[in-house]
């Protein structure tokens, strides 16, 4: 059997597909930045620029979804399906609870970039660990 990280097709297919969406991300990020320092976009086109770095991140959403739906091995799919339930009630926790103590103004108005996507994907690698802890397994060889 192959772990996430080994040699399943639909593994291969995710891990080109998250290399492509993360380096076009860097690449749309560091423009979008570069263009609000030195060309100060103003109406529509900093709204185009300030959203298009969320697209490629939004992808690997769409790249997580399309692993899940791709993986033949039932086993391996469940893990997987452990995984994303797991980060995704972490992210509603920890963004349900910030939002509460900015309701009552015990921390400052945002949350200097780290939103949504960043505490889903924190939540991934605690659920791959959650799996280890309670079946054995995270999915991954070796």
């Amino acid at each position: 059997m192959s772990g996430p990280f080994g040699k399943s097709p639909a593994m291969r297919r995710y891990l080109w597909r998250l290399g492509i969406l993360m380096t076009l991300y860097i690449a749309v990020l560091a423009a979008a930045k570069l263009a609000f320092r030195h060309i100060e976009p103003h109406g529509l086109l900093a709204y185009a620029l300030a959203v298009l770095p969320a697209l490629p991140i939004i992808g690997v959403f769409w790249a997580v979804m399309r692993l899940l739906l791709e993986e033949s091995d039932e086993y391996l799919r469940m893990l997987m399906v452990r995984q994303t339930l797991f980060a995704t009630g972490f992210c509603l926790v920890v963004m349900t609870v910030w939002e509460w103590l900015q309701n009552f103004d015990l921390v400052p108005p945002g949350n200097g970039g780290f939103g949504a996507a960043f505490f889903w994907f924190v939540g991934l690698g605690f659920g791959g660990l959650f799996n280890k802890l309670t079946i054995g397994d995270s999915g991954r060889c070796g």
